[in-house]
């Protein structure tokens, strides 16, 4: 995880709390999104992009790093 640029960071962090929110959802059936930003507002219909994005490209970066 050192050699991780500012991008890497943003989308280690969108994946984390992508990641406690669904566990959130799992477990105490509680969606921290929609409570922040309104079920399915633009807001936060753009985090559950973002995150899903940074997933995919992690895809490719663990793809692509692994030796």
């Amino acid at each position: 995880m050192k050699n991780l640029n500012t991008f890497d960071w943003i989308v280690f962090v969108l994946l984390v709390i992508g990641g406690l929110n669904w566990g959130m959802v799992g477990i105490f059936n509680i969606n921290l999104v929609s409570l922040l930003f309104g079920d399915m507002s633009t807001v936060a219909r753009i985090v559950y992009d973002l995150v899903g994005i940074s997933a995919v490209y992690s895809i490719y970066i663990l793809s692509t790093k692994v030796e």
